[in-house]
């Protein structure tokens, strides 16, 4: 269930809208405050955005939780940050509620800084994570994480260069889910030129200007 008619402001809000439980409403706001702390040290998000990380960051994350395909068991999360959308996801994963309680979240972040940031925070908040601290493209990554159901990414790079990073990571099952702003389908033009793929694109629940790109059958042109 997700239900943004009211703004996502805290933690009981954010559960109201997404239907998660009190004790997952409890995890966020630990992860809302351990954000905060290791901000003033280490750059995890936009300062500007820091005050309004309720519906910003965590609701703009976990609104991709809906998407998910039943009997989705493997996630990888590319360029992770501060956690947006893989450790969301994986949080909501965990809820009680959760029917992919066994899901198996991937959290790629080469920023060393930020990678310990997400394993502190998968700490405290109990929640089984993998965190790899290597780059996209490297052999080791493709290695460890091989194929998987979902690929996901939130401000990282254009479309383009995003289905160059991901394509190593698809199968014939695989949804891409790419969290994108307001020149989404001038992206989806330029990628069209390279690659062929279905394409949904989805409004976003946080920003009327965002757009969720939903990529299936992802090929390079031949």
């Amino acid at each position: 269930m997700t239900n943004l008619s009211t703004p996502v402001t805290d933690a009981a809000s954010f559960q109201r809208a997404f239907g998660v439980s009190r004790e997952t409403g409890v995890k966020f706001k630990a992860y809302a405050a351990l954000l905060k702390q290791w901000q003033k040290a280490v750059q995890l998000v936009a300062p500007s955005t820091l005050d309004g990380i309720w519906s910003r960051h965590f609701a703009d994350s976990a609104q991709l939780w809906a998407l998910t395909p039943p009997g989705t068991r493997t996630w990888a999360d590319f360029g992770s940050g501060a956690g947006f959308p893989g450790l969301v996801i994986a949080l909501m994963a965990r809820d009680p509620a959760s029917t992919s309680p066994d899901l198996r979240v991937t959290l790629v972040e080469s920023d060393s800084r930020k990678a310990a940031f997400l394993r502190e925070a998968a700490r405290q908040a109990g929640c089984p994570v993998d965190i790899l601290g290597t780059r996209i493209e490297s052999s080791s990554t493709r290695d460890k994480v091989g194929p998987v159901d979902v690929v996901s990414a939130r401000a990282l790079a254009p479309l383009t260069d995003l289905f160059c990073l991901a394509h190593p990571f698809w199968q014939a099952q695989t949804l891409g889910l790419f969290l994108k702003g307001r020149d989404a389908e001038k992206e989806v033009d330029a990628a069209r030129a390279v690659w062929d793929f279905e394409l949904e694109l989805k409004p976003s629940l946080t920003d009327p200007d965002a757009r969720i790109v939903c990529v299936r059958n992802l090929n390079p042109r031949a």
